[in-house]
Order: structure tokens, then sequence, then C-alpha cells
């Protein structure tokens, strides 16, 4: 993204100072949620009661296949947080992040209001990690990114965001609809 702005002759209007703030702002966006995320795949399969806990939970709230399904999302969270981090296939690692907020949103968060403090946890925390999974498809990883030195250019408008678009809220509600049965649809 980056590089075609300075294609397009627009680098005059940003300065190296601008161009490193950038990059740094958006390594440190990257590097922090995508650990963040990382971390709490890994917490699914090695933390409190490992994969059988988390499939526990998941069968609680209806979810279908749920060993099935804790894999799934323990999976996805390390590999798209470490592949954020890494600024390496962005969009596509961005998806993933905001499938699984999708999924979080609506099967636990959802009816417990906006703040994450709420009995339960609010939806705060999820869509700020949704909408910085789209910003990142949208702006890309910047150039200081696997994805920039290996000339990866699916980010930006309209390519990384209908990546992040079909793949992370299609691909979410998609996994809802084969997967999720709540009780209150499942005993109707």
């Amino acid at each position: 993204m980056l590089d075609q702005m300075m294609d397009m002759g627009n680098y005059h209007a940003i300065d190296n100072e601008m161009w490193n703030g950038l990059n740094l702002g958006l390594l440190i966006i990257r590097v922090v949620v995508g650990v963040t995320l990382a971390t709490h795949g890994l917490n699914k399969i090695f933390g409190g009661g490992k994969i059988a806990g988390t499939a526990g939970w998941f069968a609680s709230m209806g979810m279908k296949m749920p060993k099935a399904n804790a894999w799934i999302a323990a999976l996805t969270e390390i590999g798209s947080g470490a592949l954020l981090a890494l600024g390496l296939l962005t969009p596509l690692a961005a998806a993933g992040m905001v499938a699984i907020m999708v999924v979080a949103l609506i099967t636990t968060h959802l009816k417990n209001g906006w703040f994450i403090f709420n009995p339960g946890g609010g939806i705060e925390y999820v869509v700020v990690l949704a909408a910085v999974g789209i910003g990142l498809a949208c702006t890309g990883a910047g150039e200081w990114s696997i994805d920039h030195a290996a000339d990866i250019h699916w980010a930006g408008v309209p390519k990384g965001l209908i990546i992040v678009l079909v793949a992370g809220i299609g691909g979410g509600l998609l996994q809802l609809a084969t997967f999720w049965r709540p009780k209150s649809v499942a005993s109707a």
C-alpha cells in the first residue's frame, strides 16, 4: 500500500518521519494484537482445562462438534496471531481474527452489553479487535513486514477489505450457521 502511494507520486506529501511513524505504529499494533491473539489460542490448548475444557465451554454455548471447534478456534488464533505479528498475508490473518471475534461476539458477549467489565464480559474487546483486523486488512502491514519484503500486495481497498469481510465476517457467520445451536433454539 505504501509503495503504491509512492508510485502514484504522493510520497512528497509524507516525509521520512511520517513514513517511519506509520511503519512503527503498524508494527506495534500488529505485534501486540498478534501476540495477544496467539497466546489466547495457546491458552485454549495448554491453559486451565486445556482443549477438553475449551470444548466443554463451547458445548455449553451450544456449539456442535465442540472438540473440533475448540481446535479450530485455538489454531486460528495461533496462526492468525503469528501471521499478524510477522506481517505475513495480513488480510488473511486479519480475516481469521475477525472470524473469531464475530463468533465470540455472537455466542458469548452480545448478551452482556458493551463494557468488558460487565458480568460475562461485554462486546467492547471483541469489537475493538475486529476493527483492528479490518483496519489492518485495509492499510496492510507496512514496510516493516514480510508482506513488504516478499512483495505481497493483498492489502488495501478493495482487495484487503473484501478478503477480511468475506473470509472474516462471512467465515464467522458460516461457522455459526453450521455449528451453533444455542439452547433457546435447540429446545424450541
